[in-house]
């Protein structure tokens, strides 16, 4: 049996990454042999990693991994890092929307940005599974722009992004940063109004509407990504099984439907390609959370 490992409760985006690539595994017969998912919550995603690497060698385990493996390292709260585990393939990625609910007193991202720039604790805002990932480092520099305090921002943290659309549709939180796709449901029934997107340029489909940071003003530009990863030290013959499998599934149409569905782009690369473009990040963010005052 192999286990799909991921770092947040059922409902969130990386979750539901997770139970495609599950399915689509099985579907295709990409791989002969059953296929679970398995939620290890708690850490901030760090959890999930220490589980994946108990199985050291064991090429039956892989994480759906975001870009926590990066910054929980680069602030301190995991030792775990790029040389810890085994990258696969690198699957998608995705922008960072701003979304409140239908009935907010924040009508538009420059209402937000008056709002940080006179006091950046006067908004609760939820940012996902962990500090200091995407989500909290789109919402840091966007206060900075703006000349808000980054030390009095009001994040709260829940275990995954569906814990965090519930509290938002719940209204014990002003704000939500989370990947794009995962507000989209609740935006078509009108629940939701997005303020502002981390895209280069407008998504498609519902969120056609929302308009970018840098129309408004503030050029912040940032994407959360998933990938597979495998535990440390599994073979070249299991990294190789492996990156047939994930190639042929980003082939199927069913996959790119999905992406389409779900505003995702299509960033499919190799295991040896993703470890460069892993090294890439790690610098992108380390400089990020540095200027943020974030990196230990």
């Amino acid at each position: 049996n192999v286990e799909i490992i991921v770092g947040t409760s059922p409902g969130g985006g990386q979750d539901k990454t997770a139970r495609e690539l599950q399915r689509l595994l099985q579907e295709k017969r990409l791989i002969d042999v059953a296929a679970s998912v398995v939620n290890k919550p708690g850490g901030g995603g760090t959890v999930a990693w220490i589980y994946l690497n108990q199985h050291a060698g064991d090429g039956h385990y892989l994480e759906v991994g975001t870009t926590t493996l990066l910054t929980n390292q680069i602030i301190g709260r995991s030792t775990l890092g790029i040389d810890d585990v085994t990258p696969v393939a690198m699957l998608l990625s995705e922008s960072v929307a701003f979304s409140v609910r239908a009935d907010s007193p924040l009508k538009s991202g420059k209402d937000l940005l008056e709002r940080l720039r006179k006091d950046a604790g006067s908004v609760s805002v939820s940012i996902g599974s962990t500090l200091g990932g995407p989500n909290y480092i789109a919402l840091a520099l966007i206060a900075k722009s703006v000349g808000g305090d980054t030390k009095k921002l009001k994040t709260v943290v829940f275990q995954g992004g569906g814990d965090a659309i519930v509290a938002l549709l719940g209204g014990h939180v002003d704000l939500i940063a989370s990947a794009a796709n995962n507000v989209v449901p609740h935006l078509a029934a009108g629940k939701l109004r997005v303020i502002g997107v981390t895209a280069p340029q407008r998504l498609a489909g519902v969120l056609a509407q929302a308009p970018t940071w840098k129309e408004q003003g503030v050029d912040v530009q940032i994407t959360n990504w998933r990938m597979v990863a495998g535990a440390k030290g599994i073979s070249a013959a299991q990294i190789a099984y492996w990156e047939d499998a994930f190639a042929r599934l980003a082939q199927t149409e069913e996959w790119k439907k999905d992406l389409a569905q779900n505003l995702f782009e299509n960033t499919y690369m190799n295991s040896a390609d993703s470890r460069k473009y892993l090294r890439a990040q790690y610098e992108q963010f380390r400089g990020a959370l540095t200027e943020v005052g974030l990196a230990r």
